[in-house]
């Protein structure tokens, strides 16, 4: 990576002077005007330390720069009150068009070598809907996993799910006072919203349910457990098909009826030691460590979420010897995760040392935020066929209504969704523009896909043609012209990846490959392609886009369609 070369010869600029390494940047440039490719605030940060002008500091380092950065830099020049900036030799950027369209893992590396990740996201509940929450949670986590896979890392996805507690039992108690079976999602839905209902209104109602929720965890009712099983067994068959539909899998699922065993064994083990008795129950006392105090063992002896996330920590090591464990939820559970991540420590250090947890926002609709505590939810597949919906109508109006579009709407509804969700920083609350979602004139995930498709028709051309494009006898094409936008984004794919792993970004994507899509749609629409005085090189940059926007897609979890 070029990044990290220019780096480096900064820093050893630095230590020749004697001055101390401060943390400094070192960005992506547009090369407006022909100023350069890459821009650092070394002289201003150093500068500021030191009391030196950073304009005269930074034309020392310029000086010194271009002699240590001449075999792969043209110019190193000073701009406004001291920034420098680096203009790499158009060499390079060819090369990097070259790769990428010979290798079809263009921007992959292994900077991730010897991790072995495991990253749990999307936890639906069985009993209740895979609402529009457990989408974003999936999005992001699946993402996450790609980007680390792409880096190197073996990566194993697990998914765990509340398949008892206290929303269990509230459907399972409708589900008994209404005499019904449990033999669709509709039925589990609308016996979750009454009995749900029924425990915030009916005294008596909340006492019949917390008994039976004790029946679930000991499996002593005959009916009750056919109830149970069969109900479970809807929901994980029912998630499965939004699983496939999103691009998803997992390798382990883990469920809180086993978790909860192991973690009660482990708090009672700890009595004393890190839980003490408060009215009866287990708690944490979280106050040491500047948290919150939280109950670990309720009063019945049942453990609580926090108790079956300790016995989760353990039971994943087991199975998977993980160097990371990566959590991905909502950021609803933030300081109860952090309570959690405490307790750990003091249990299981090493366990707690390899813990990461990666707390999402809120997808957020017009009409208001979700709600699951009563049943009230936005389901995931009534967003996708709203957004179906929308695309249909919007593809009619922009005349882009066709075969190709109608067989692929699947794919473009989830990437129209994926965008939206990936285009912003995982802890923010995302407000979901549907219309925005689905244009496909820019920042969005259709508009990403029908680029990608218009390379694939560009490429399907004569045996000629393709044969240069696919790298067949690309060693004797030569750049005709001077290296643009289109060239230099491509080089710096690699980079942005990169970036994308290390601080666990996947909107570092969205915004990068949105650019190289107007990048090229716009070489597209200044420049003839086939049958061009420079066809073979035009050719070999539309393969290289091509590679880099269905590995970017892929990044986020988007298939790259041929045809739309």
């Amino acid at each position: 990576m070029k990044q990290g070369e220019i780096r480096k010869a900064i820093q050893e600029a630095l230590e020749k002077r004697g001055n101390p390494t401060l943390s400094f940047t070192v960005e992506r440039a547009s090369d407006a005007a022909g100023q350069g490719d890459y821009a650092t605030n070394i002289a201003l940060v150093t500068g500021k330390a030191l009391g030196v002008a950073p304009q005269a500091l930074a034309q020392e380092l310029a000086c010194e720069l271009s002699q240590s950065l001449s075999s792969i830099a043209t110019s190193v020049t000073v701009a406004g009150p001291g920034f420098i900036k680096i203009k790499l030799k158009s060499e390079l950027f060819i090369s990097a068009v070259t790769e990428a369209v010979k290798n079809e893992r263009y921007g992959a590396s292994d900077m991730l070598k010897g991790e072995k990740v495991m990253i749990e996201y999307t936890d639906p509940n069985p009993f209740k809907l895979f609402h529009i929450g457990h989408l974003m949670s999936n999005t992001i986590g699946e993402s996450l996993a790609r980007l680390m896979e792409f880096g190197g890392a073996e990566v194993k996805r697990a998914n765990y799910q509340g398949d008892i507690g206290l929303h269990v039992a509230k459907t399972i108690w409708a589900l008994q006072k209404n005499n019904w079976q449990a033999d669709s999602v509709e039925i589990l839905g609308k016996a979750y919203t009454q009995g749900a209902g029924a425990y915030e209104e009916s005294e008596e109602a909340k006492l019949e349910i917390i008994a039976l929720n004790k029946k679930i965890y000991e499996r002593t009712d005959e009916r009750v457990n056919t109830l149970y099983d069969a109900g479970k067994k809807l929901s994980l068959d029912y998630f499965e098909k939004i699983y496939t539909q999103l691009g998803t899998h997992f390798d382990y699922y883990f469920f809180e009826s086993e978790t909860g065993l192991r973690g009660r064994e482990l708090v009672i083990e700890n009595k004393g030691k890190v839980f003490e008795e408060s009215d009866g129950a287990l708690v944490y006392r979280g106050e040491q460590d500047g948290l919150h105090t939280r109950v670990f063992l309720n009063s019945e002896g049942l453990p609580t979420y926090e108790a079956k996330e300790l016995g989760l920590a353990q039971l994943k090591y087991e199975r998977y010897s993980y160097t990371r464990s990566v959590v991905v939820t909502g950021n609803e559970i933030s300081e109860y995760f952090k309570v959690l991540l405490a307790a750990l420590n003091r249990i299981s250090p090493e366990l707690a040392a390899k813990t990461l947890h990666l707390p999402h926002g809120m997808l957020r609709l017009p009409m208001g935020k979700m709600s699951s505590r009563t049943g009230e939810v936005i389901t995931a597949e009534a967003l996708m066929d709203e957004v179906k919906t929308k695309i249909r109508e919007y593809a009619l109006l922009a005349e882009h209504k066709s075969e190709d579009l109608e067989k692929s709407l699947d794919v473009v509804t989830v990437a129209a969704l994926k965008y939206s969700i990936l285009k912003q920083g995982i802890g923010r609350d995302i407000i979901f523009d549907i219309d925005k979602s689905v244009s496909f004139t820019g920042d969005s995930g259709p508009y990403l896909q029908y680029t990608h498709a218009r390379t694939s028709s560009v490429l399907t051309q004569p045996r000629k043609t393709r044969e240069l494009a696919t790298g067949q006898g690309l060693g004797n094409v030569s750049a005709p012209e001077a290296p643009g936008d289109l060239e230099r984004l491509i080089f710096h794919f690699p980079e942005e990846v990169e970036r994308a792993v290390h601080d666990y970004a996947p909107q570092r994507i969205v915004s990068y490959l949105n650019e190289l899509a107007q990048a090229f749609n716009a070489y597209y629409a200044n420049n003839r392609i086939i049958g061009s005085e420079h066809e073979a090189y035009r050719l070999a940059l539309t393969a290289a886009t091509r590679t880099v926007l269905k590995n970017g897609l892929s990044l986020l979890g988007i298939t790259a369609p041929d045809k739309m």
